[in-house]
């Protein structure tokens, strides 16, 4: 079925159930547009009562085969064949209009789709599966279509309502005539009861049975449309009103149903019932008794104001009078009473009339019957008959009142859950108003004390006002207070009548006191839900003042009655006597009056003062006289008499020799009676009832009232002992004594050894006292200390206590309200304890050790005889045992939340830690299994209890898994953040594990699903409401990233799915829903963004959809049902960006979070890059994003809170929802920008770097951001703004030290992740946790405390925006990283990012905030400069603007350097919570090298300009100096990947910063070097530290390189580049350290090697270090030159230390393996001697110099004749290569499999396309024998012999045989220098010629850069030159010897080598070959002539060339090939 998901209809979308919750009031993510286009299209339906879905009709047919229908909306569907089949089986199936059964059966697949096992019954179609799931949803539409009705109306009458608006606009619609609308319900209704069975039902008597009990339901629904249409939407005229009791009676209250032999079942009976009560109600309610007991409420005349009132119509009167009183069945007793009242009024309305209008007179006629006319003189009237007649026992019209009251879903919830009732809103306050309407009018028109059943008549009172949840009753509790209360003295006279018994008959009045609190029923009652909510709700206004106004009634009662014996009227010590009557009257009779004759003091403790009067309240004449006294006392007195006199009877019948604490008596000077002297009946061991009433009353008018019960408290205090209490050394017992003692008392009497019965409502009543006292600080601290000092209730670590023996007794009846009483008073225990920590900590100390361990020894008792057992107890409702997890479950949570283990030095942290224990790391399998069973077996329990018809223990069972859900979501937490996050843990592997096995269900064949499958299955379940889906997704969030965590396990979530894809549809369709619950679409996109990056087989599913490839099983069927398109969440969420504009103004949350998940596919995205291709072509999604990104933020919002504003019942910042949205709409640009930039980068990764980049769409969408200066700075500043203010966290802790100095605000943390909060006022901390711990202080400190609530709220929208930007400013930083490729070369853009990075960094500059946060913003902001400057780059033709741009930048860095508030020192040292050092460096670094640039071209700068760059250099080096010498000294104590970092950079900055082209004075930075002796700290590192890198092998392996090794000799190597520094290195030994370190064995043993057998494929980390120690040793040389007298020699000590090593590597030859690395060694080696050579002149070398280089000649002679033949040989060069890295085999491979690739010419040296990688070798082989020959001629002062006399020529210097002959074992000859010169010659000569910059050979990964022509010829000309100057020197040399000399020299000098030398030396691996011929001989035969000849044609040939190589340099050189040809002719003698 085809369907846009980006373009829906309503009407599809949102059924009538979902609408009718959003009227309701739900209105979570839905505005008030959206529910007027809701309802907009949907008045037709709402308005046909009969039929809302229509008739089938041909134009609707047509329509359908049509193929596209065009709904009501406008919204077009397209359909296909099978489609349309489904369609009319559907019409024909329910008999409703083709298009709207196309609505409804799309509607149904997308809200709730087919079953998962449709089409797997091959005996049925699925035309008939589809028509039997559709039929509980169409039958559920059609009642929710006329529910919908009811919300709209009450709308209407609540102009403070949210749908006022709405529904004033759409009710007058719907509803044209309110009367014409309930006359059409009245018809409908009897329509239905009519109704025949559908004629194909009659054989299929369970669908027959549905069709009717639907039909039941639907007349229930009408009825109560009819309710509230008559409540404020109707008038009650005449007409209705006689239709209304015509249809009562005439159906006989609903019971007459033509199809009711079908409704005989439990639920058909339900039904007819609630269909009875609702017909009582509405027989009452049209008669609107509380407007005709009202004076003037009724108007009799001709001409009435009010005409549409019933009694404005005198014939309807007469009729309606008929009907009530000719049905004189008991059923219709309320409307015959309802009726009588009415009637009352009438009468004497009629009364007052002067005369009765014509049109009256026949109806008041009929008042009196004509028979009683003879007898008018003593008939009473009709409604006065009609009274008595209704209060007969045989009508039962209490009983009929009670079974209402306690049995009907209209007045019980409980009566409600249990039953499932139809009843759309079970106990609503209107239904109970209409009763208590009824009740008001029975004791206006009866005396109360005239009623027969006065006890029945209490009961009904207090079940109305009392037995309820106090939302129902409260407004009605409130009207008696305020209204009926002063209305009149018959309204409350059972008030007065209990209060005239009391205290004889102490319980109704107190149970009628309790009733009027508000509080509604107790745990106690029969019909309280031990879930009703009750208990810690918040005090709201309606039950204060209703407890107000009971305390101060009982407070002052105004009489006292007492029973009096006769006797005690008479004789000598009477008592009292009878007052004698003064004024009497024979027509008035007055009652008897007594007065006392002495004062008497009365139980209470008030005193009777002498002759005091009361009257006799009974007949005279008897032995006992009650007299009710004209006494004001204290009802509360007199309950604390009960109570003390109570205890002192338990104990006296107890046999205990207790005495009241002293034996003492005080002698009394007043009469004292006590309870049993005034005529109180009661038990020798007391009344039990009567205490438990009185608990009662006193903990409901002080339950959640602290103020209350200060008040009660005091009065209870106040005033005189009461006259129990009858010692005189203690004070009068208070209440906390009194209940504690009768709690204690109670719990031994119902010990069950000694076989007592439970006093279970005692018990529970003195717990749920001493539960409501913990409120009052005053009197907390003595619950704490009883409970602390007995053993009773809690038990000990070696007891268990009697508390457990007595509420195991529960288990035998299977009642356990002790039990829950006791989870209670727990959990009030934690919640004082946690709420008063502050004060205690402040004022007590020691008083929070004994809090934690009462705590600690009640979760002890909870959890070993409560939680691991309640399991399997016995339970004769299964709903208890929910209750009894759920409060346990929440006592968990709780202590959790309050004090994470995760906190530091938080209250209660043994408490907190004992339970992580019991429940996650010491856990077992009893202490998991309440938790985990409850999940499995949930959904099949819960189902069950349904089926039953078991809704009330459904619920609580819902109740308890959200309280589960909730504690494992807690756990896990806890968990993730604690250090064992890496180890599994049993909740982990049982919520990973098969269903586990239990007695959670009541159906042993119940199905149980694995953990995870059950939770997938709780988020779909729309049945179990919000709350369930949203936790059950949030564990599964916290499921996954704990088991990401995890290490060594194979855990996750997808491998415990049984059917991953049907698991992610689900899924998927929730997020798909548009109006589906905001928070768990929210929920669900968290997770599956989580499942997406830490889960790859789910990522796979939610990105494509598919798990696994299609099954095409069952092809038949899947064609039959149509084709449809998996829809991923991807595809949804691609689709909802299309629409982001809505989202982004009503939703900005939703919208983040599907931007966060697309973020995270895209971080993914080269595991999905199949699912995304098309994806990252498409255009409009990349507009998408780009205009998200180009979206204007707005200024950011206040966010210094002011007030608190109710948002959906929920307390928040009036800048709540301002900020809330802002900070979202800030992430959903910074995802946007991310993934764009992600995709760029998935898009430079796959593109040819050797071919032009193309830009991505992704790119295009966005570049002309970048070309406007403008736009992209405003973007940039939405990000980097200064928005976070650390002053308030500041203020908030100053206000906290100076009020509240006990409180670390860092325990009221926020511990959920980031990801899983909500921007706004509790984003980081909590308020409530806040608002909890200053609870105390509300009465002294109330100001302090809601400044500091407004304090912390500020912080937390603070933090909200700060969050947010920097999350943006990291999206552009990245983006700009990102892009850079794309905007380098592009001159007006990096004049842009200029002076955007100017301006950033003026702002970064002049940052003054501090702390952590601020850090984290700063590093922030820095990266997006740097990033900008990546992107702009290094440039050489900046002018103008740019300088200035540059320069502001330059000292802007300077500032950001010496910030102090930010400084990059502390964050060297580690003191700032996110280091951003690095940054600051990489900046400088930028700055440092773009300033060389500026200082060295010419009048590029001025002088102010130059003097800023020289400025921020020096501050750059002051930090880089410090930092390096903090970062060397770390580096000697630790390992640390970081401090290596930072050397790196350190190394770089400071190598840059002190090149004298920049800084050209070293002057500063080296005074800055010696005070803090930072060279001498990295020598002293060098020869400690670990150079190679063992230490730490996995680290070597993992970089390639040791730790800080590199970076120390770079140090080194920038210091010995320049003279002074190099100075400085060597006065601090450099050389000490380098000849004694890890390294200096193996390099004097010669025994560094190229690679390591522990890194293959890598250079080793020792070679590397040797060559870098050879570079820094040969650049310190050259630069203190022939200064450094003392320098040098310690060289040459060093050479003849490593000498083995040295000789090892120059004896390098053609047959050995050569690799980069060793070329490098060879070429470090040759420059050391060749800076030794030059250090001092030939004439001038001490020894040690002279030794040394004699050592290096031989060697050297050696190599250079080696380098030759490689040179000549470049095949065979090509073979003995062996590449080390990948990269270097990778490049040479390639060329090796190329065989036609040999190099046999010059000309293949310049080809790039043949053998690059072996051009650069040889390249490299000409430069190292030009600085081998070089080396020699700086040994030998060859520069002498051009310009000397013969006489002083070196001549001990003659090294070169004059032969030609090249052999290669021999050292170098002329022939090798001739055959050298040749070979380079032959080169140039092929380079001449082309262009300078050609590359010869291109950029590798392994190659320093590309080799151009320039720097080939540069190379090869040097090599050139020098080959010809060594030549021509050494051959005139050898020329100027004696003939004689030649053979006995020649052996002197091969002997004189070796003279002087080390054994090591003397121990060569080669030694040359003995020569065939003597010198003498070969010069004889005229060899010298022949050299001097191949000189000079060598220099004739190399003239030309080199003279045009001046060209391809760009600058004209010496020709020293002239120079030397010359010399050749004139000194070397030529041959003729």
């Amino acid at each position: 079925m085809s369907g846009d998901a980006s373009s829906r209809s309503n009407l599809i979308d949102v059924t009538y159930q979902q609408l009718h919750t959003i009227l309701s009031g739900h209105l979570e993510g839905v505005s008030q547009d959206s529910v007027y286009d809701i309802l907009k299209y949907r008045v037709e339906q709402l308005r046909n009562l009969s039929q809302p879905f229509g008739k089938p009709t041909d134009a609707s047919k047509k329509r359908i085969q049509s193929g596209s229908v065009t709904l009501r909306d406008g919204f077009v569907l397209k359909l296909e064949e099978a489609d349309k089949t489904f369609v009319f089986a559907v019409s024909k199936h329910f008999g409703i209009d083709e298009v709207d059964a196309l609505v409804l059966m799309r509607s149904f697949l997308y809200n709730e789709g087919l079953p998962s096992d449709s089409g797997s019954n091959s005996s049925t179609t699925l035309v008939d599966e589809l028509l039997e799931a559709i039929t509980p949803f169409y039958y559920a539409e059609r009642l929710f279509v006329l529910r919908c009705l009811i919300p709209l109306f009450r709308a209407t009458a609540a102009p403070e309502g949210l749908l006022y608006a709405v529904a004033n606009e759409w009710v007058p619609k719907i509803i044209n005539n309110g009367n014409t609308f309930a006359e059409t319900l009245i018809e409908e209704y009897k329509k239905k009861l009519h109704l025949d069975l559908p004629a194909d039902l009659e054989t299929q008597p369970k669908k027959a049975s549905l069709w009717v009990k639907q039909n039941a339901r639907e007349q229930l629904v009408l009825l109560e449309v009819l309710f509230w249409t008559m409540w404020d939407n109707a008038t009650c005229d005449g007409p209705l009103v006689e239709l209304v009791y015509q249809t009562a009676y005439g159906t006989n209250l609903g019971s007459n149903q033509k199809n009711g032999a079908l409704l005989m079942d439990e639920e058909g009976a339900q039904i007819g019932q609630d269909s009875a009560a609702l017909w009582i109600l509405l027989t009452i309610e049209v008669l609107e008794l509380e407007r005709v007991a009202e004076p003037g409420g009724i108007q009799i005349s001709d001409n009435p104001t009010d005409k549409d009132i019933y009694w404005a119509a005198p014939d309807s009167l007469q009729r309606i009078h008929h009907l009530i009183t000719t049905h004189q069945n008991s059923q219709f007793a309320c409307a015959y009473l309802a009726w009588a009242f009415v009637l009352s009024r009438l009468v004497q309305t009629a009364s007052d009339l002067k005369e009765i209008p014509k049109s009256y007179s026949r109806f008041f006629d009929n008042l009196i019957s004509p028979s009683d006319r003879a007898y008018q003189k003593d008939s009473q009237p009709v409604h006065v008959l009609m009274a008595h007649t209704c209060l007969q026992p045989d009508v039962g019209l209490f009983n009929l009142l009670l079974t209402l009251l306690t049995n009907s879903p209209f007045f019980v919830t409980a009566v409600a859950w249990r039953t499932g009732s139809t009843v759309t809103d079970p106990n609503a306050v209107a239904y109970r108003s209409v009763l208590k309407g009824l009740i008001i009018a029975l004791v206006e028109l009866v005396p109360v004390e005239h009623i027969p059943d006065f006890d029945n008549l209490v009961e009904v009172w207090i079940s109305l006002f009392g037995r309820s949840e106090s939302k129902s009753v409260s407004g009605i509790c409130r009207q008696f207070w305020q209204s009926d209360w002063s209305t009149g003295i018959a309204r409350r006279a059972i008030l007065d009548v209990a209060r005239s018994r009391f205290p004889i008959h102490c319980r109704p009045f107190l149970r009628l006191l309790r009733a009027m609190t508000a509080v509604g029923f107790l745990d106690t009652d029969a019909l309280s839900t031990a879930d009703h909510g009750s208990e810690g709700e918040p005090l709201h206004e309606d039950r204060e003042l209703c407890a107000r106004h009971v305390f101060y009634h009982f407070q002052r009662l105004p009489t006292f009655t007492q029973v009096v014996p006769a006797s005690a009227c008479t004789g000598a010590h009477a008592l009292y006597e009878k007052v004698p009557e003064r004024y009497s009257s024979s027509s008035v009779v007055t009652p008897l009056t007594y007065a006392n004759l002495h004062p008497i003091k009365l139980p209470g403790g008030s005193i009777l003062p002498p002759r005091s009067t009361g009257r006799l309240l009974n007949a005279e004449g008897g032995d006992l006289v009650v007299i009710q006294w004209a006494h004001e006392h204290s009802g509360w007195k007199v309950i604390l008499e009960i109570l003390t006199d109570y205890v002192n009877r338990r104990r006296l019948y107890s046999g205990n020799s207790y005495h009241d604490v002293s034996f003492g008596r005080k002698k009394e000077q007043h009469t004292a009676l006590s309870l049993k002297d005034i005529g109180v009946e009661m038990e020798e061991s007391g009344d039990e009832l009567v205490v438990v009433d009185a608990l009662d009353l006193i903990r409901s008018v002080i339950q959640d009232n602290p103020v209350m019960a200060e008040a009660l408290l005091e009065a209870l205090e106040a005033g005189d002992a009461v006259v129990a209490h009858n010692t005189t050394e203690t004070s009068s017992p208070d209440l906390v004594q009194l209940t504690t003692t009768i709690l204690e008392e109670a719990l031994s009497r119902s010990d069950p050894q000694q076989r007592n019965h439970p006093r279970s409502s005692l018990i529970t009543s003195a717990m749920s006292v001493l539960t409501a006292l913990l409120a009052l600080p005053k009197y907390s601290n003595r619950v704490w200390l009883y409970i602390r000092s007995t053993a009773s209730l809690f038990g000990s670590e070696r007891n268990v206590g009697i508390t457990s023996a007595v509420l195991a007794t529960e288990r035998l009846t299977g009642h356990y309200t002790m039990t829950l009483a006791l989870l209670h008073l727990v959990q009030q225990l934690f919640n004082e304890a946690s709420s008063s920590v502050l004060t205690v900590l402040q004022h007590t100390p020691k008083l929070q050790q004994v809090k934690e361990d009462v705590l600690m020894r009640a979760a002890r008792f909870v959890h070993s005889e409560i939680w691991i057992e309640h399991v399997g107890w016995k339970y004769a409702q299964v709903g208890d045992r929910f209750e009894i997890g759920r409060r346990v479950a929440n006592f968990y949570t709780a202590i959790l939340k309050n004090a994470s283990p995760s906190l530091p030095d938080v209250p209660f942290a043994k408490l907190s830690q004992s339970i992580t224990d019991a429940l996650l790391y010491k856990a077992t399998m009893s202490a998991v299994h309440p938790i985990i069973s409850s999940i499995t077996g949930g959904s099949s329990m819960v189902a069950h209890l349904l089926i039953s018809r078991r809704f009330g223990d459904a619920r609580r069972l819902i109740y308890l898994m959200e309280s589960n859900l909730i504690l494992i979501r807690t756990l896990l937490h806890c968990k993730q953040q604690s250090p064992l996050s890496s180890t599994p843990c049993l909740l982990e592997e049982a919520l990973c594990s098969r269903g586990l096995n239990g007695n959670i269900s009541v159906n042993p064949a119940s199905k149980r699903a694995d953990p995870v499958d059950a939770l997938v299955a709780f988020i779909k379940e729309r049945g179990m409401g919000t709350v369930v889906p949203q936790e059950a997704t949030r564990v599964l969030f916290a499921l996954c990233g704990c088991l990401s965590g995890l290490v060594g396990t194979q855990l996750s979530v997808v491998g415990h799915m049984s059917d991953p894809e049907a698991a992610v549809s689900s899924l998927v369709r929730i997020v798909l829903h548009p109006y589906d619950d905001a928070l768990l679409r929210n929920a669900v996109w968290n997770f599956i963004t989580l499942a997406v990056d830490k889960e790859p087989a789910l990522a796979n599913l939610f990105v494509s959809g598919y798990f696994r490839p299609p099954s095409t099983k069952g092809k038949e069927k899947a064609d039959d049902a149509g084709s449809t398109k998996v829809t991923s969440a991807f595809s949804v969420a691609r689709d909802m960006i299309e629409q982001w504009k809505g989202l982004w103004e009503l939703n900005p949350q939703l919208l983040a979070s599907l931007m966060r998940f697309l973020d995270v596919i895209w971080e993914h995205g080269h595991e999905h890059e199949y699912a995304m291709s098309h994806n990252r072509d498409d255009r409009v999604f990349w507009d998408s994003l780009a205009a998200i990104v180009k979206e204007e933020l707005g200024p950011v919002p206040d966010f210094k809170t002011d007030s608190f504003l109710d948002y959906e019942g929920v307390q928040h910042s009036n800048l709540h929802e301002a900020i809330s949205n802002h900070a979202y709409r800030t992430v959903v640009k910074a995802h946007a920008v991310r993934i764009i930039a992600m995709d760029v980068s998935m898009s430079l990764q796959s593109q040819d770097k050797s071919q032009a980049l193309t830009k991505p769409i992704s790119y295009i969408t966005i570049q002309s951001v970048f070309k406007s200066e403008e736009q992209f700075t405003d973007l940039l500043w939405e990000g980097a703004s200064r928005t976070y203010d650390p002053a308030l966290h500041d203020d908030l802790l100053e206000h906290l030290r100076k009020y509240f100095p006990t409180l670390d605000l860092k325990h009221v943390q926020v511990q959920e992740p980031v990801v899983e909060r909500t921007f706004g006022d509790d984003f980081a901390f909590s308020l409530a946790s806040l608002l909890q711990r200053l609870q105390p202080f509300l009465g002294n400190l109330g100001y302090e405390v809601d400044e500091a609530l407004r304090m912390l709220s500020s912080i937390n929208l603070n933090l909200s925006l700060a969050h947010a930007q920097t999350s943006l400013t990291q999206s552009w930083q990245q983006i700009m990283t990102q892009v850079t490729p794309f905007l380098r070369g592009e001159a007006p853009v990096r004049a842009t990012l200029m002076s955007i990075a100017a301006n950033i960094s003026e702002d970064i500059a002049g940052e003054k905030r501090s702390g952590d946060m601020v850090s984290t913003v700063h590093h922030s902001r820095l990266s997006l400069l740097l990033a900008l400057l990546e992107s702009a780059w290094f440039s050489t033709t900046d002018k103008g603007k740019e300088v200035q741009d540059f320069i502001s930048l330059v000292k802007n860095v300077r500032g950001i350097i010496q910030n102090r508030a930010q400084s990059p020192a502390k964050s060297f040292l580690g003191q700032v919570s996110t280091p951003f050092h690095r940054v600051v460096l990489q900046i400088a670094y930028y700055c440092a090298r773009q300033g060389t640039s500026l200082v060295l071209r010419p009048k590029a700068l001025k002088a102010e300009e130059r003097l800023a760059i020289s400025f921020m250099v020096e501050a750059t080096l002051i930090l880089s100096i410090d930092a390096l010498r903090i970062s060397f000294d770390a580096a000697r104590v630790r390992m640390d990947l970081d401090v290596d970092q930072d050397l790196e950079l350190l190394v770089a900055v400071f190598e840059l910063c002190t090149r004298p082209k920049l800084n050209p004075s070293p002057t500063f930075w080296l005074t800055r070097c010696q005070e803090t002796d930072v060279i001498r700290a990295s020598l002293e590192l060098f020869s400690s530290m670990d150079l190679v890198g063992f230490n730490d092998l996995n680290t070597l392996r993992f970089r390639g390189q040791p730790l800080y090794a590199p970076q120390v000799l770079s140090f080194h190597m920038a210091l010995a580049g320049i003279t002074a520094s190099a100075e400085r290195l060597a006065s601090d030994s450099v050389l000490s350290a380098y000849s004694d370190n890890p390294l200096s064995a193996a390099i004097k043993a010669g025994s560094i090697d190229v690679v390591l057998p522990e890194l293959p494929g890598v250079r080793s980390p020792a070679h590397a270090a040797y060559c870098t120690m050879l570079a820094v040793v040969a650049a310190v040389t050259t630069s203190l030159g022939r200064f450094g007298h003392f320098f040098d020699v310690e060289v040459c000590g060093l050479i003849q230390l490593y000498g083995d090593q040295i000789h090892r590597t120059l004896s390098w030859t053609i047959a050995d393996p050569l690799t980069l690395p060793l070329l490098e060694e060879i070429e470090q080696t040759i420059a050391l001697f060749t800076a030794v050579a030059q250090s001092s002149a030939a004439v001038d070398r001490n020894e040690a110099a002279k030794r040394a280089l004699n050592f290096f000649v031989s060697d050297a002679l050696l190599l250079l004749q080696q380098v030759n033949y490689g040179l000549t040989h470049p095949n065979h060069l090509a073979s003995t290569f062996e590449p080390i890295t990948a990269a270097e085999k990778s490049a040479f491979e390639r060329e090796s499999t190329n065989v036609t690739s040999s190099i046999g010419s010059p000309s293949d040296m310049i080809d790039p396309m043949k053998r690059p990688f072996l051009a650069r070798l040889l390249h490299r082989l000409f430069r190292l024998s030009g600085n081998i020959v070089s080396a020699l001629i700086s040994v030998c002062g060859a520069e002498v012999v051009l310009t000397d006399e013969p006489e002083e020529w070196p001549r001990e210097q003659i090294l070169i045989v004059p032969h030609a002959k090249v052999v290669l074992g021999e050292p170098t000859s002329i022939g090798t220098l001739l055959e050298l010169g040749n070979r380079c010659l032959d080169v140039v000569r092929h380079l001449v010629d082309r262009p300078p910059t050609q590359a010869i050979t291109p950029l590798t990964a392994v190659d320093d850069g590309a080799l151009d022509v320039q720097e080939s010829v540069a190379t090869i000309r040097n090599t050139l030159e020098a080959t010809l100057f060594y030549a021509v020197t050494q051959l005139a040399m050898w020329l100027a010897k004696p003939e004689f000399e030649g053979s006995a020299k020649e052996a002197e000098t091969d002997d004189g080598m070796m003279m002087g030398e080390s054994e090591s030396m003397k121990d060569r691996e080669r030694k040359p070959k003995r020569q065939s011929m003597t010198m003498a001989e070969r010069l004889r035969r005229g060899m010298t002539g022949e050299m001097a000849s191949d000189v000079q044609a060598l220099l004739n040939r190399a003239k030309p060339v080199v003279a045009k190589t001046d060209t391809v340099l760009g600058k004209k050189g010496i020709d020293l090939t002239a120079v030397l040809s010359r010399f050749v002719q004139e000194k070397i003698v030529v041959p003729s």
